[in-house]
């Protein structure tokens, strides 16, 4: 057999071993689509019921937008039984919101995600929703918060006993943490009275007691009656800490719940905060009403509220220029 004819045969029996293997890929492929099914089904049931904790697991080896990404989200909608054609329209909402925002890196659009998934699937707790407002503000205090806990064990650490150095000590670290004055000193006072009621002399038990302390400076919010529609909601706040993207946040969070909300442009002086507003509001849907530029910012709050009754609107968000809330002569 000449060299040509060994090659064509070599070939043909490659190609038959070809075209046998591509027969067996839709069959390896399934198997393998319910393999990554199965490990996951079986990781939600284990897992914490807790949508934040689901979502962890469903965006696990995912850092990017992708179709496996997409894949899961749908996955999770079918785990929780709820209809196809409800994740489909769910997904396509959201891509359409990633793509006028940007968003690439699951880092940016996560806590999004995961809020607009409790609306969806109708799974909102309270300690979701803690979790997903606290994610940034956590993820932007990391370096803080780990100097501060570092401090506190090496003193922890250097100090044996509970003694006058000590509490100086921790009442500085308290203070330079930016705690404040007046809450530092109730914490000392109410730390040294409990540790000495307690007996308390390890220093792991130390610093439970006074993470149980810190917990109990921030009051519960109070109930309240709902207000008759519509609800007035004005944005206070120095420059540059985020008034009008927050109204966006809220806006779009009243509407996925149902309302009908406009958005009033009282920030008539800053340079684009009207055109910024209008931008937000046809992003997330919102009626949006303002007048020109250096207009009477207290005329755009009550000629809106007026558009807001006659329009039946369910929310009113008036931004103002950045001011603090104790000038009392601006408010």
């Amino acid at each position: 057999m000449g060299f040509f004819s060994k090659i064509k045969k070599i070939w043909k029996r490659d190609k038959k071993e070809e075209i046998k293997e591509a027969q067996k890929a839709p069959q390896k492929a399934v198997t393998e689509d319910k393999d990554w099914k199965k490990k996951l089904l079986i990781a939600l049931q284990e897992a914490e019921p807790r949508l934040s904790v689901w979502l962890d697991i469903i965006l696990q080896g995912i850092d990017r937008v992708s179709d496996e990404l997409w894949e899961r989200v749908r996955f999770l909608f079918e785990a929780l039984e709820v209809p196809a054609e409800e994740a489909e329209e769910f997904i396509k909402k959201f891509k359409k919101w990633l793509e006028d925002m940007e968003y690439e890196a699951v880092e940016e659009f996560r806590s999004e995600l995961q809020y607009r998934l409790t609306l969806a699937l109708d799974l909102e707790d309270e300690e979701d929703e803690q979790s997903r407002l606290l994610l940034k503000l956590s993820e932007g205090l990391s370096k803080t918060k780990e100097r501060f806990s570092k401090k506190i064990d090496v003193l922890l650490k250097r100090s044996s006993h509970f003694d006058p150095s000590f509490w100086e000590e921790f009442e500085e670290i308290l203070i330079t943490a930016d705690v404040g004055f007046n809450t530092t000193l109730k914490l000392v006072d109410d730390l040294k009275a409990k540790v000495k009621e307690k007996d308390i002399k390890d220093p792991e038990k130390f610093k439970e007691l006074f993470q149980e302390e810190l917990v109990e400076l921030f009051p519960k919010p109070p109930k309240r009656i709902k207000p008759y529609p519509p609800e007035v909601i004005l944005m206070l706040g120095v420059n540059g800490v985020g008034k009008t993207t927050t109204i966006a946040k809220l806006a779009y969070r009243n509407i996925m719940k149902g309302n009908k909300v406009l958005l009033a442009a009282g920030d008539t002086f800053r340079a684009a905060g009207i055109e910024q507003l209008k931008i937000w509001a046809d992003r997330v849907g919102a009626g949006f009403y303002a007048k020109e530029p250096k207009s009477d910012p207290a005329a755009v709050a009550f000629e809106a509220l007026q558009v807001a009754k006659k329009e039946k609107y369910d929310v009113l968000f008036v931004d103002t220029a950045g001011r603090l809330h104790t000038k009392i002569n601006l408010m």
